[in-house]
């Protein structure tokens, strides 16, 4: 920030008297809600989450300290604002995983590599392993992934990770309405721009944070879940069961 933009001391008080009073907007609209879900009650509180970023960015700006609140992040998608009959969709992924065994990745990737002599191995990059393909796999945990990676679709790691030494973390799937397919190589350069969540027609998340909320809310409860889950089942005739730690969140509304 150029000196020109500082703020100001003034303006950081300015903010503090925003809080003060957006809290009591808030305060108020809690004590006269109507229900669980009055939306003055919410349009109040996102009015004070508001203003207190704000305060907290100027106080620290200009005195270099912060505001002990933290205020929850919303992981609700907005109202859907993509086009009815979408021409073409945009599939994004991300899935985590912890190098739990070393050992057992760098095997199988060495195990590939001795199978396929050509496969492709950054030599340079991992000049201190030994000169065989099989050799650097089998002695860098880098190459061994690259490796793997490039010899395996990434479903089939999914579902084999334990097999290649790796520990599930969490995992989103969002699929997000586009105009139309885009040209071969058009955004390779920049894959994993933030898409536009209005465009999110509906993101599948996995994490066992959900398998937890589900624990606190005891055994009648699951047990409620799976009667409901064994219902649908026998209605539709399928076989399928959902899988653990998975919530859907729709963004069309």
């Amino acid at each position: 920030m150029s000196d020109a933009a500082q703020p100001t001391a003034a303006e950081v008080r300015a903010a503090a008297e925003a809080v003060k009073a957006a809290l009591d907007r808030h305060l108020e609209a809690v004590e006269r809600r109507s229900g669980e879900d009055d939306p003055a009650v919410y349009a109040a509180f996102n009015e004070l989450a508001a203003t207190a970023e704000a305060y907290d960015e100027l106080l620290y700006d200009v005195y270099d300290e912060v505001t002990p609140f933290e205020i929850p992040g919303d992981d609700t998608l907005p109202a859907y604002a993509g086009p009815e009959e979408p021409s073409a969709l945009s599939v994004l992924i991300r899935r985590d995983y912890a190098v739990a065994e070393p050992q057992r990745l760098l095997a199988q990737a060495q195990r590939v590599a001795e199978l396929d002599p050509d496969v492709d191995v950054d030599v340079e990059a991992d000049a201190g392993a030994p000169g065989t393909a099989a050799g650097i796999v089998g002695s860098s945990v880098h190459a061994a992934v690259t490796v793997l990676f490039g010899e395996y679709e990434p479903d089939e790691i999914a579902s084999r990770h334990k097999e290649f030494g790796l520990e599930e973390g969490d995992s989103t799937l969002w699929v997000a309405a586009a105009d139309g397919l885009a040209e071969p190589g058009d955004w390779l350069s920049e894959p994993f721009e933030q898409p536009e969540a209005q465009r999110v027609i509906c993101r599948f998340d996995v994490s066992a944070v959900f398998d937890e909320e589900l624990d606190d809310l005891g055994d009648d409860a699951f047990d409620d879940g799976i009667e409901g889950i064994d219902d649908g089942i026998e209605e539709d005739g399928g076989d399928e069961e959902p899988a653990s730690g998975t919530r859907a969140r729709q963004g069309k509304g």
